[in-house]
């Protein structure tokens, strides 16, 4: 019976720990024994079908979060946890090994790695953003920095996650990283969930490694289109924006700047996963939401909207721009990473970052659509065959497979 272990920062928490949930349940379907180790204690394991592993505790990961907010050696505490992991994977003894996050205060790359290296296992790593490359951020567009490329020092993003607040250890971590990373050698395969990833990924010194791109995917049993939309008093067209949390690279200033373009007797905007602060600071016009659970609730969002738009400046893959598709909505997104990949030009507009008239114009153009219903029709057909989650963790077990053979 092949044995699956997968690492992740969270178990059933965020998409990339629903995402080890879902690929351990259907390698379980095939008769295999799944096992996922993870860092974060934010969801409980109850009617889990793997056997669930907790990396270190609370103040393991305290501990950690100081050493990177203070002298930025993010991934480089959690030894004893990192160790006592190791001596479980020996036990478990896994036919394969699957990694996804790895960095968030939980885990120690070079004793984990040093392990990898020295084992026989094939190892999958799903790289979700930059962090594997670089000497200290998880993204860089918005700075602008190709420092990655060749050597990072003299870090201008250590105020961006992991945040460290006192030393630039850059240049260390860089280094630290690729002689970890490249150690294991042809047994590595990287899963970037873009093609932009996987571009960037061959500039880095992680070039040499194979690599097979598998998308994000979702759920088009949640997020489908509605029979009718939602019946308010408000009969104006909705512009969507949907973020887990709107950090500045996420366009939240676009957003309220483009409400002051628009024309507010036709179109109104709505902002879902605002803080309590940004509430505050929205403009009267603008309805805001706080982040919400209830993924039902979101979904009628989307199905309630003309058109989804993404104005962010920096991301990998973001899967809300799946789950708009997939309630049949059009999405506007910045030419930002792997955004634009979820669209074609039947269902969403792909703009230059910070071209508000741009994104107004793409706006305008799909609320002007004569025929909605076959624009809604184009959408879900796209998200289904592309983004159906069951086909993108199917994508992962036969990488499975094949690596065994």
């Amino acid at each position: 019976m092949p044995r699956l272990l997968q690492i992740n920062v969270t178990y059933k928490y965020g998409s990339t720990g629903r995402i080890a949930d879902s690929i351990g349940d259907l390698a379980i379907s095939h008769g295999w024994e799944s096992w996922i180790a993870y860092g974060r204690e934010l969801s409980s394991a109850k009617g889990s079908k793997s056997h669930i592993i907790r990396i270190g505790n609370e103040t393991d990961i305290y501990l950690h979060g100081l050493q990177s907010r203070i002298f930025d050696r993010h991934g480089l505490a959690s030894k004893k946890a990192t160790s006592r992991l190791i001596e479980t994977i020996k036990d478990i003894n896994p036919d394969i090994i699957h990694l996804h996050n790895i960095h968030g205060y939980y885990l120690n790359y070079p004793i984990l790695f040093e392990f990898l290296s020295a084992t026989n296992t094939p190892v999958i790593w799903t790289l979700h953003d930059c962090w594997p490359f670089t000497g200290h951020c998880a993204y860089f567009t918005f700075n602008k920095c190709e420092k990655w490329k060749s050597l990072c020092a003299g870090c201008s993003n250590l105020k961006a996650y992991p945040t460290s607040l006192l030393f630039d250890n850059s240049a260390n971590n860089h280094k630290l990283k690729r002689q970890a990373f490249t150690s294991v050698g042809d047994r590595l395969l990287l899963v970037p969930v873009s093609n932009w990833l996987n571009d960037i990924a061959h500039q880095s010194f992680l070039k040499d490694c194979q690599s097979a791109v598998i998308h994000n995917g979702i759920d088009p049993e949640i997020f489908h289109p509605h029979d009718a939309r939602q019946q308010t008093d408000d009969s104006r067209q909705m512009i969507l924006g949907v973020a887990n949390v709107w950090e500045p690279r996420k366009g939240l200033t676009d957003l309220i700047k483009l409400d002051s373009m628009i024309d507010h007797t036709r179109f109104r905007i709505t902002i879902v996963g605002l803080s309590a602060d940004q509430l505050k600071k929205l403009p009267p016009s603008i309805i805001g939401i706080q982040r919400t659970q209830d993924i039902h609730a979101l979904a009628r969002l989307y199905a309630e909207a003309t058109v989804y738009v993404n104005p962010t400046y920096e991301d990998n893959f973001p899967t809300t721009n799946l789950e708009a598709l997939a309630c049949g909505t059009p999405v506007v997104t910045y030419n930002t990473g792997g955004s634009p990949e979820a669209v074609d030009p039947s269902t969403g507009a792909v703009i230059t970052p910070g071209d508000l008239p741009g994104l107004l114009k793409a706006i305008e153009h799909f609320a002007d659509t004569p025929d909605k219903e076959s624009l809604s029709e184009a959408c879900r057909h796209r998200a289904v065959t592309m983004f159906d989650r069951r086909e993108c963790y199917q994508k992962y077990f036969d990488l499975y497979m094949s690596l065994l053979k």
